[in-house]
């Protein structure tokens, strides 16, 4: 239904449908103020506790803490809310992909209670995807209110996403980027703008409520050659990392799906093993971006041995909290440690080459930051828009862009999907706005069947079968079994073409000899990319379908490519 106001302005309502950028826009505000307001909640909300929870990291039993987070949020999320345990972005990559960019209302703020349950209390995660998350929900609900089309929707999501990532890091050009090229994966012109606005509206929003602050201070840097020469280096340490995490993160998923026990208590153990490696590198619990700052400082203590064991510790410890059901993001698990990757890698070139003047530890691990977001989310240009606007200036963008686009090519090579899509390419659930799969994913084959065919027995003589063409407009015929009515073949019109013009044939011929019994068929529950396959690759121009054995209608291209017109018209214009 629409809303009050614009059933009472018709004429400017139907203006709007015309050219709905205004109304986007306007609306992309609102989003963008929600996910600021949304970033802001929950960044207040993870320091109260993580400085509540210091007070007893020192006692012996403190590594239960993330084990009860992590059960807290668990229990929340799946007997509260009843929505699956993740990291939130590919569920919001996997609305926008295949149904137009629906998410539920709770999905608006059920993430950011069970994530802040996980990383409050010492989960390795980060608060961007459920930020994330819970902006796009308000994107998408908001265009529910207003009745918008897919397009008008997924432009909400979007907007929803830009204004949480913005929000966090001050940085109004990441929170478009990251949108454009993670959650919608495409540059359309016409998103653009409203989701621009809403990436400001975002910052604004973060600027008034904690002041023009950023997530990591930072000085000048003074790029040499040889430093541009060395980023070549640290994009294949930073490619092997992100390697790394992502198999890592994807083999503790699957090893904790296979264990026997109740979702909370997977996340407790995973939360214990969080919490007595915390013991060890206590840098590694909670977000991270504590330590994070003292690396940008070039104020962090540590050796080299320790950063290269820390680095490869946060692997892990994010690992076992995600894989095990914990809630949360890997964006700013990505971020320390690509910073502490680019820390460990400064302090080896520093031993190896005493004499060459490098630019500092700081500006590596900002480098490191940009690959391991260019490799494991497959992003450069998040990576580097992040770090450009971090840093406030342009002196480092050839060393980010060589560093974040070399790594993202790399892991490309060894993991062609990203974290965020490798799941969801391999159950068949990525499909991107415009795209052919996603519009003829919107249609079934039931609503495509084509039921005008006359069935024949196959015991018919040829005779009989003439003079059913006769009274038929089908090049096809199935063939029945009388009794249990279970298709048994086709017949196709030149099939019988040499019989036609000789008389004394046609007593003489049944159905059963001229009929196809090896049939290539599908049924309703095939998707229709599947089914454009089969006859492309078979050369057919329509497939009986079959249901319980029955012969139920025949879909054709020329129907599928009529309704596929149909729906494309629906998706991009109006619903």
């Amino acid at each position: 239904m629409r809303p009050f106001f614009l059933r009472q302005s018709p004429v400017k309502w139907e203006a709007l449908r015309h050219d709905d950028r205004p109304l986007l826009i306007v609306t992309g505000i609102v989003v963008g103020i929600c996910s600021g307001i949304a970033a802001f909640v929950l960044n207040r909300s993870l320091e109260f506790m993580l400085e509540f929870f210091r007070h007893y990291r020192s006692f012996w039993w403190a590594f239960i803490l993330p084990a009860i987070g992590a059960a807290l949020s668990s229990l929340f999320l799946n007997k509260i809310i009843r929505e699956e345990p993740g990291h939130g972005v590919p569920e919001v990559i996997k609305a926008v992909s295949k149904y137009g960019g629906f998410l539920r209302l709770r999905s608006s703020f059920s993430r950011l209670v069970s994530s802040c349950l996980t990383i409050g209390s010492g989960g390795s995660a980060g608060p961007e995807a459920p930020v994330v998350i819970s902006g796009a929900a308000i994107g998408s609900n908001i265009a529910r209110i207003f009745s918008f089309n897919d397009r008008q929707r997924i432009t909400l999501v979007g907007c929803g996403a830009a204004g949480a990532i913005s929000a966090i890091f001050n940085a109004p050009i990441t929170g478009l980027v990251f949108a454009m090229e993670i959650i919608l994966g495409e540059w359309s012109t016409e998103k653009i703008v409203p989701i621009a606005v809403a990436a400001v509206a975002g910052t604004q929003v973060s600027w008034l409520l904690t002041g023009n602050q950023i997530a990591f201070s930072h000085q000048k840097f003074h790029i040499g050659f040889q430093d541009v020469i060395a980023c070549v280096g640290l994009a294949l340490v930073t490619s092997f990392v992100s390697i790394l995490m992502t198999r890592s993160l994807r083999v503790s998923h699957h090893r904790f799906e296979k264990v026997s026990l109740p979702l909370w208590a997977k996340a407790a153990i995973g939360g214990c093993i969080v919490g007595l490696m915390g013991f060890f590198f206590p840098d590694i619990l909670g977000e991270g971006y504590h330590s994070i700052r003292k690396m940008i400082e070039g104020i962090y203590t540590q050796g080299l041995t320790i950063v290269a064991i820390a680095c490869f510790a946060k692997v892990l410890a994010t690992s076992f909290t995600l894989g095990s059901g914990g809630s949360g993001g890997i964006f700013a698990p990505s971020l320390v440690v690509g910073s502490f990757a680019g820390l460990a890698y400064y302090r080896g070139l520093s031993q190896i080459f005493p004499s060459v003047s490098w630019v500092g530890e700081g500006c590596y691990a900002l480098f490191g930051m940009a690959g391991l977001i260019g490799g494991i989310l497959q992003a450069p240009l998040t990576g580097i828009f992040l770090i450009v606007e971090i840093t406030g200036g342009y002196e480092v963008i050839v060393p980010l862009i060589i560093t974040s686009s070399l790594s993202a090519a790399i892991c490309h090579y060894f993991e062609p999907a990203s974290l965020y899509m490798k799941d969801l390419i391999e159950r068949g659930q990525l499909l991107r706005p415009g795209t052919d799969a996603r519009v003829l994913t919107d249609l079934s084959i039931s609503e495509l069947l084509e039921k005008d065919c006359i069935t024949v027995r196959p015991d018919m003589s040829l005779r009989e079968f003439v003079e059913v063409i006769k009274h038929s407009h089908r090049n096809y015929y199935p063939v029945e079994d009388p009794k249990s009515k279970h298709f048994m073949g086709l017949v196709h019109f030149d099939d019988i073409r040499p019989y036609l013009f000789d008389s004394i044939m046609y007593d003489t011929v049944f159905v059963e000899q001229i009929m196809d019994r090896e049939v290539l068929t599908v049924s309703n529950d095939d998707d229709l990319p599947k089914v454009l396959r089969i006859m492309d690759d078979n050369g057919l121009y329509s497939m009986p379908v079959v249901v319980n054995k029955c012969f139920a209608g025949m879909i054709s291209k020329a129907t599928i490519l009529d309704h596929y017109r149909k729906e494309l018209l629906v998706q991009t214009v109006e619903s």
